[in-house]
């Protein structure tokens, strides 16, 4: 059941998803080529916990079942799309593309973002890659209004990408966010007739996030059990901002 939340919910999120969009830029300030991704996950957690909120990801069990996620923050760099463990010996490079995936609860209500970007100079399709995976957040994001179907979503998110020559992740999705960290419904950035049902109502809370992939859109696990990369080795681009569905549209909550 898709969650319509009260203006007082809302403005709580809107509130978390400042403190979010906060601590993602100062994260994005301090990676640095030879800072490792512990490092990244400990300012964040120092950050969020200082602005009086929590990690919505720290210890989150998906489904409710195994053992909980053992970070605040996600870091996926390069081939790596989403879920990346924020380990001492995953190190920043030079021309790496990364992207931080974060989580804020705030007086029991949860927001989610992510931000991408490169160190230093990038190579000309990892800037492409980026730019279009922001674009196709855009583009997606000005389809989002009362009585829409989400395959109004999927479809300018899917073209926008092809078009550019990229691949859309079919096995991972956006979702409801708000009273939970994931909540119906599943948001697929490619069209898919399960979501033509889906009508948009004022006051839905969801997380876009378009994953674009540089080559074939599959994907694999990998051997940690948390992180996913493409499956031909190349590059991801992962981009995502927590949005209220409003009257005319809708309200981007996860910026500053």
């Amino acid at each position: 059941m898709i969650v319509i939340k009260s203006k007082k919910e809302i403005d709580i999120m809107r509130a978390g998803g400042r403190i979010l969009a906060e601590t993602l830029e100062k994260l994005s300030e301090a990676a640095k080529p030879g800072t490792s991704a512990f490092e990244l996950d400990k300012l964040a957690r120092e950050l969020v916990f200082s602005m009086g909120a929590r990690p919505s990801f720290l210890n989150y069990k998906p489904g409710g079942k195994g053992h909980g996620y053992p970070a605040a923050l996600c870091v996926s760099v390069n081939e790596e799309v989403v879920h990346g463990l924020p380990t001492e010996d995953k190190i920043l490079f030079e021309g790496d593309l990364v992207k931080l995936d974060l989580g804020v609860e705030y007086k029991n209500l949860h927001t989610d973002a992510t931000v991408i970007f490169g160190i230093g100079k990038l190579r000309e399709n990892s800037k492409k890659l980026m730019e279009t995976t922001k674009e196709c957040l855009s583009l997606g994001a000005k389809e989002i209004r009362p009585g829409a179907s989400l395959n109004e979503y999927a479809r300018a998110v899917q073209a926008h990408a092809e078009k550019k020559g990229f691949s859309v992740v079919r096995d991972l999705v956006g979702h409801g966010v708000g009273r939970s960290v994931h909540e119906p419904p599943q948001i697929m950035n490619y069209v898919d007739p399960r979501m033509e049902s889906v009508i948009l109502k004022e006051g839905m809370t969801l997380a876009l996030e378009p994953m674009i992939n540089e080559g074939d859109w599959q994907i694999v696990l990998a051997d940690d059990g948390w992180t996913y990369k493409t499956a031909d080795g190349k590059l991801n681009g992962h981009f995502e901002h927590t949005v209220a569905v409003t009257k005319d549209g809708c309200e981007v909550l996860t910026k500053l």
